[in-house]
């Protein structure tokens, strides 16, 4: 077994499984408090699949949506799936935008900033695109408790395995809470902070709609029980399932938390 299994991030459908499928409602819930008015221009930096690219083009009427990622991948399965004259999309780096200064009226970023290794520098780059006035936002997993269905499989996992802890998201990104989030957007200087948490349930149809997504190979829970022998990763399913008890109609409801946070150049 790897000490330090490298995380897969890039392929368009085994993320969608995984979890692509609540990214979408979380970003509607994040665009309707962000309340921005139709005509903007926008930025969303690591824009993924095209989840919140694809709640802007749906409820906010923009002028334009521009969508970098670093990943070929995500950017191909993005641009088939959202075809429309006021997007485009291109591969680039958070923390070094190709995107001119003072460009764009608003600055979005969903499930990416802890992601990145140096998220301060991807922040500076989100002001940096956006015009005097306009916005900067991003929302994160809240993966101490909030996001239920990493917690119980991180911790199965460490239950069978104690060195998984070193992987856990939830010891690993401690910017994905709220504290954290509005010290960073206060202290690079943007003005009328605010912090939010969205939740939204998250219901899978059975064990196996839980289970399945977690052997794609894409992201750090995958990519780490892709790391473990047969063996172990037959003793985390078994403890999940034990604990994962579905309800009369045989799904299994869970709740998933993203912290937002939102601030003006």
């Amino acid at each position: 077994m790897h000490d330090q299994p490298l995380e897969v991030w890039g392929a368009g459908a085994p993320y969608e499984r995984y979890v692509g499928r609540w990214s979408r409602t979380i970003a509607r819930e994040f665009l309707d408090w962000l309340a921005i008015s139709a005509g903007a221009a926008w930025a969303d930096v690591g824009c993924g699949t095209g989840a919140l690219v694809e709640g802007i083009l749906s409820q906010c009427a923009p002028a334009s949506v521009v969508g970098i990622d670093r990943s070929e991948g995500f950017i191909q399965a993005a641009a088939r799936q959202l075809i429309d004259p006021r997007v485009r999309f291109q591969v680039g780096d958070a923390t070094s935008l190709p995107l001119d200064t003072d460009s764009y009226d608003v600055a979005v970023s969903g499930l990416v900033l802890n992601f990145v290794s140096d998220p301060a520098a991807m922040v500076r780059e989100m002001i940096r695109v956006t015009r005097p006035g306009g916005a900067v936002a991003a929302y994160v997993w809240d993966y101490a408790g909030g996001m239920a269905m990493m917690r119980h499989f991180w911790d199965a996992a460490i239950a069978v395995s104690p060195e998984a802890a070193a992987r856990d998201q939830a010891e690993r990104f401690p910017l994905c809470q709220p504290q954290p989030l509005d010290a960073l957007w206060e202290d690079l200087g943007l003005s009328a902070v605010s912090v939010r948490a969205i939740d939204i349930p998250t219901v899978f149809r059975d064990f196996e709609d839980y289970w399945t997504p977690f052997l794609g190979k894409q992201g750090a829970a995958p990519t780490y029980l892709a790391s473990v022998d047969e063996e172990t990763q037959e003793r985390i399913r078994s403890l999940l399932e034990s604990r994962l008890q579905p309800g009369p109609d045989g799904t299994i409801a869970l709740t998933a938390r993203a912290w937002a946070v939102q601030g003006h150049v």
